[in-house]
């Protein structure tokens, strides 16, 4: 990895941020949306790796892969936008909290709650809902 000079990666913060903000709503939507939907599923399988394997240091291994995954694919992530916008906001940047927060944030959060629950809520929600065991009264068990 090349190393870059501190002016060189402001200007790059600021650009990105800046970028950012010029990117369409359907596109910021659907960037939020996989990026949601990868980090859903990298939080599913951390935890599906840690009760299996009863070994909780695994799962905390897999997570960072969901992250990864962001960076390397540039999808939107809200939480990494708040260190972004507002860095490049202090340093330069030629745009307002309001104009960060009406054409970036609030798409990327809405699309990213949109992708985590659709694509790894309902999926796990429709594969074991009918195996989840009835605990009524009625049932005869024992609570």
């Amino acid at each position: 990895m090349a190393y870059v000079v501190p002016t060189e990666f402001v200007t790059r913060m600021v650009d990105a941020g800046e970028s950012k903000l010029l990117m369409s709503t359907r596109d910021t939507l659907i960037r939020a949306y996989m990026a949601g939907a990868i980090l859903a599923l990298a939080a599913a399988f951390a935890v599906s790796v840690n009760v299996n394997s009863g070994n909780p240091l695994l799962g905390a291994l897999l997570f960072p892969v969901g992250f990864i995954l962001l960076y390397l694919m540039g999808f939107e992530h809200s939480i990494v936008n708040t260190f972004l916008f507002p860095s490049g906001l202090m340093l330069g940047g030629k745009f307002t909290i309001a104009d960060y927060m009406i054409w970036n944030e609030i798409p990327t959060v809405l699309g990213n709650l949109v992708g985590g629950l659709t694509f790894v809520g309902l999926t796990l929600y429709s594969t074991h809902y009918k195996t989840a065991p009835n605990l009524s009264p009625s049932s005869g068990r024992a609570r």
